[in-house]
């Protein structure tokens, strides 16, 4: 869900900077020392899965893995997510320097809202756990989908069509992403419950 360079706004680049500053500012005030290993890792993991890619429009279909990341990080979501784009925009030009701001708030904020949304289910019963880890996996991705039309939108109402196409094309994305999740948060109550949020001795 890359934006390419030259595609948004002034005042939404702008908007993009000040939010991805802010959100950034937040998870490196939340992360602890102990969980730099673990965003290092989830940041490198993003960058892997978003590097293939498929050009939609002014944007591209690709997993990102997201969900995950927010789930474990929470906030740290933010600089995690911004590292993993500043190296691929300025290694591979996916997406670009003025639209990392926008591109961040697009992929960490939805991630950071699952967080808050499902992270304390993934501690309960088997089935609930199950349902939890999808939904953060699949409306990571659709929240970041839908974010990314309104970016468009609000860039120039024409986008509406190309908006819709956008969300529509990483429906399969979703469905596969919440699947991922599932099996690294069952992977994770197995093994290490420590990392996902609400454990509790």
């Amino acid at each position: 869900m890359h934006i390419s360079e030259g595609i948004l706004s002034g005042p939404v680049l702008v908007s993009g900077i000040a939010l991805a500053a802010a959100g950034t500012a937040m998870g490196l005030k939340k992360l602890d020392y102990d969980r730099i290993p673990q965003a290092g890792i989830l940041s490198a993991s993003f960058f892997v899965a978003s590097l293939i890619h498929i050009p939609i429009g002014p944007s591209s279909v690709h997993l990102i893995l997201n969900g995950i990341v927010g789930l474990i990080l929470g906030w740290g979501a933010f600089p995690a997510i911004l590292v993993a784009l500043t190296l691929q925009a300025v290694f591979f030009q996916f997406g670009g320097i003025t639209t990392l701001g926008v591109n961040t708030v697009n992929m960490a904020l939805p991630a950071v809202l699952c967080y808050f949304l499902f992270g304390r289910l993934v501690h309960k019963g088997s089935f609930t756990a199950l349902l939890a880890s999808f939904a953060a996996g699949f409306f990571s991705v659709f929240l970041g989908a839908i974010m990314v039309g309104l970016a468009l939108i609000f860039t120039e109402e024409d986008f509406f069509k190309v908006s819709a196409m956008l969300v529509i094309a990483h429906l399969p994305v979703m469905i596969i992403e919440g699947i991922i999740t599932d099996f690294c948060v069952a992977f994770l109550r197995k093994v290490q419950p420590g990392m996902l949020p609400g454990y509790a001795e």
